[in-house]
């Protein structure tokens, strides 16, 4: 599925369905270059979650859990961006983290990937000049669940 993202509100509307589909345990893979919309989706899908406070990008810390009482479930936004190896996930104890929340993964190839677990939505965001597109694939427990 293509998705077109010509402005800020058509990304804030994406990370709107996206976030009404989203349960505990799936993981929604950011893909793209630098600037290409990874952390203002995440932002997008936390703000419809009903997070309302700020979404720092998660490059220095890696890993920022949300769980406030407002949000309809918790969600942990981890930026992999820093990491040397996959190994490094385990250290970081990513695991415990996800433990009933979903998981919003930018740079998902550097923590080995997760498009081989079914919960997996994988989001490749591309720039077009002043624009952007997604490409999204879904894993088996996704099928029908975003239109």
């Amino acid at each position: 599925m293509i998705v077109e993202l010509p402005d800020l509100s058509a990304m804030d509307d994406f990370g709107a369905r996206i976030a009404a589909a989203l349960r505990a345990g799936d993981v929604v893979a950011l893909t793209g270059g630098l600037g290409a919309g990874k952390t203002t989706l995440a932002r997008a899908i936390l703000a419809a979650l009903g997070h309302a406070g700020e979404v720092p990008s998660p490059t220095f810390t890696i890993i920022e859990k949300y769980d406030d009482p407002a949000m309809r479930l918790p969600v942990v936004h981890a930026d992999f961006y820093r990491l040397d190896s996959p190994q490094e996930v385990e250290e970081l104890g990513l695991d415990d983290y996800r433990e009933g929340a979903a998981l919003l993964a930018e740079w998902p190839d550097k923590a080995g990937g997760f498009a081989h677990e079914p919960a997996c939505l994988s989001i490749t965001l591309e720039i077009h000049g002043e624009t952007r597109k997604a490409i999204v694939e879904m894993g088996p427990d996704w099928l029908g669940r975003l239109a």
